[in-house]
């Protein structure tokens, strides 16, 4: 089989950048009263800017399939004769459009210069842009695809948005004491940004400049022993399984906030980081061509920077540490774009100008739905 390659990268972020001063402006004041938590939640995620494909007045600017294809024009610097050599499209986000057509699809609806090509949406959370990521490996390592374009993207504000959104988290108190507490539908409303990432995968490296030689993926899921810890369109009974919003009422839906994102905090903080990186450990025993120590950068997706501690605490307790001066994120300027983030990630550090021959650049991606986890490892060439 051939190797696999990204040879290039690219991303599209809507409108301006939004300081946390400025996102109330954007997804307005529930019950024309300003968030109580708000503050704590920024405290305690780090982030400072994300961008949003909304304007002041609630309006959407760009649909998520729009933001993707702008995402894959910038890897093509919009040159039809390019576009017309993909091949294979695969995108992956939590937040399509629309329920049908696919997401998918409705990217390549934007980019009418390609050919009738195969077409994939992988569905899921943060790791749907990862599992994007892998089909479009395993097509070209089978050969059945020579340019692929895998992406991930997110388009969140509009949910977040005071008109559609119940507040739930208001006791100043408790959330002081337990910053998890945060972590329910209002955490997720100072959490979560606009935006789309893209990859251009090729079995063949670039003759100029650097490639990204992908030496393995490997994704896992919890589902078969973790109930679901982040939902949306369903609601949470007793006993621990989902009830879909195809079994509420329409008047269901809006007084009980059906559609809205959700979380049980409570298993996030017992589950996130130590079942994934747990079972890392496993993972990296099992390769004995791989050492932890020859990492150059380490990319962890996190939703906040609340995570940070606890994810490097549980490598060191497993014997595999990593410095903080190899992590990169850019979470602090572009919040977390859910599928998009690994991308923006990427993205950034492949066209920083630091990337070295020989370099090994390690991504992780937890998903705190039903805990799902993807780890990947690329080699610079």
């Amino acid at each position: 089989m051939s190797e696999v390659y990204i040879t290039r990268t690219s991303h599209f972020l809507p409108n301006e950048s939004i300081s946390n001063d400025e996102m109330e402006s954007y997804l307005g004041c529930i019950g024309e009263q300003a968030s109580k938590s708000r503050r704590i939640v920024l405290r305690n995620n780090g982030i400072q800017n994300r961008y949003y494909a909304i304007d002041k007045e609630g309006n959407a600017t760009h649909t998520n399939a729009q933001m993707v294809s702008l995402a894959v024009r910038n890897l093509t610097n919009n040159d039809d004769a390019e576009l017309k050599e993909i091949d294979l499209l695969s995108c992956g986000t939590s937040t399509p459009d629309q329920m049908m057509p696919s997401h998918g699809v409705m990217v390549h609806g934007w980019l009418p210069e390609t050919d009738s090509i195969e077409v994939v949406s992988p569905s899921g959370v943060c790791c749907s842009g990862m599992h994007a990521y892998k089909y479009a490996y395993m097509a070209l390592k089978l050969g059945e695809a020579k340019k692929a374009v895998c992406t991930g993207s997110e388009r969140l504000s509009r949910v977040l948005h005071s008109d559609q959104f119940e507040l739930e988290v208001q006791k100043m108190g408790e959330l002081e004491e337990n910053p998890y507490l945060a972590f329910e539908k209002d955490f997720l409303r100072w959490m979560l940004s606009d935006g789309a990432g893209a990859f251009m995968m090729q079995s063949k490296k670039n003759t100029e400049g650097v490639s990204l030689r992908v030496d393995w993926i490997e994704a896992f899921s919890f589902a078969n022993s973790e109930e679901p810890c982040m939902y949306m369109a369903s609601d949470k009974l007793e006993d621990g399984s989902l009830r879909s919003y195809m079994d509420y009422s329409p008047k269901e839906l809006q007084e009980q906030s059906i559609l809205s994102i959700k979380q049980d905090v409570k298993l996030l903080g017992e589950k996130i980081v130590k079942l994934g990186f747990v079972k890392f450990e496993t993972l990296v025993r099992q390769k004995e061509d791989f050492d932890i120590n020859e990492v150059t950068y380490f990319l962890p997706h996190m939703s906040s920077y609340f995570f940070e501690d606890k994810i490097a605490s549980i490598l060191d307790e497993s014997g595999l540490h990593i410095p903080k001066e190899k992590w990169f994120t850019n979470l602090k300027t572009h919040g977390n774009v859910g599928a998009g983030s690994i991308y923006l990630m990427v993205d950034e550090l492949f066209n920083s100008g630091k990337l070295k021959i020989g370099d090994k650049v390690l991504l992780a991606v937890p998903e705190s739905s039903r805990f799902s986890y993807v780890f990947s490892l690329l080699t610079v060439c």
